[in-house]
């Protein structure tokens, strides 16, 4: 008995980063094809989600009002992230998108862990921000939160240096992911060891490498060159903060430029 025990428990783990994998992917594929969608009208009444979960009778029972409310914030997010609106409007709706991505699957796999609130948290904060125009008092550059880590500075310098030279501008969405993924991947390796983090560290490097084709195809070549040199003051810069340890207390970034 014993031996299955252990068995049990080996397999345990690779199943659930495989559905952490499933999830996140059909998240992220919705927002593929929110860019093919037509426009949707921004609305900033500040009550909306609340109202619709009180008001709407159709959801599936299974959904918690958390969940009907975090649904919601991801429709009204949609009109951020249309090609009509600014590169950082879509970029912080991106993001919030991201992280009600991940609040959601904390809820969906009743994680006892506060991230999944703080995530929701974030998002909400960042739809707040957008509904009264003021994106502009949103930092780009932001602190891994202490429930995350600083891992694989070679893509936070890649995100970091993107930000830096305008690359929300080409890669508004992939850049967003990407910062979100890495976060994730951090709280996920603190929490519950490298089986977790892998993929979502993969998915990240994904996006960046995204992120940097569109910025290397729309700039010229001096251009691209400062930017290649500019990941590598980055790379300099938190290649010394690296958590080796696995040990998450959070980041606080500084900006170069």
């Amino acid at each position: 008995m014993p031996n299955h025990a252990n068995k049990a428990a080996h397999y345990k783990q690779p199943i659930k980063a495989l559905l952490s994998t499933v999830f996140f992917l059909t998240m992220t594929s919705v927002a593929s094809a929110s860019h093919h969608t037509p426009e949707v009208a921004v609305t900033h009444d500040d009550n909306h989600c609340a109202n619709d979960v009180q008001t709407q009778s159709h959801h599936p029972k299974y959904q918690s009002t958390r969940q009907r409310a975090m649904n919601c914030m991801l429709t009204e997010l949609q009109a951020y992230q249309q090609k009509n609106m600014s590169a950082r409007q879509q970029y912080f709706a991106y993001k919030a998108q991201a992280w009600l991505n991940y609040a959601i699957h904390q809820d969906s796999i009743n994680s006892r862990s506060p991230a999944g609130q703080q995530a929701a948290q974030a998002a909400e904060t960042i739809l707040t921000t957008l509904r009264n125009g003021k994106e502009q008092d949103l930092n780009l550059i932001q602190d891994i939160p202490s429930n995350s880590a600083l891992m694989r500075p070679d893509l936070w310098a890649t995100l970091s240096a993107l930000k830096d030279s305008g690359g929300i501008e080409s890669a508004p969405r992939e850049i967003a992911f990407s910062e979100v993924a890495l976060i994730w991947a951090a709280t996920n390796q603190c929490e519950r060891g490298w089986r977790e983090s892998g993929i979502h560290f993969r998915m990240a490097d994904r996006w960046l490498e995204q992120a940097r084709e569109a910025y290397v195809n729309t700039h010229d070549s001096q251009t691209n060159v400062a930017l290649e040199e500019l990941i590598v003051s980055y790379y300099k810069q938190y290649e010394t903060l690296d958590a080796s340890a696995d040990s998450c207390r959070g980041q606080v970034l500084m900006p170069i430029r």
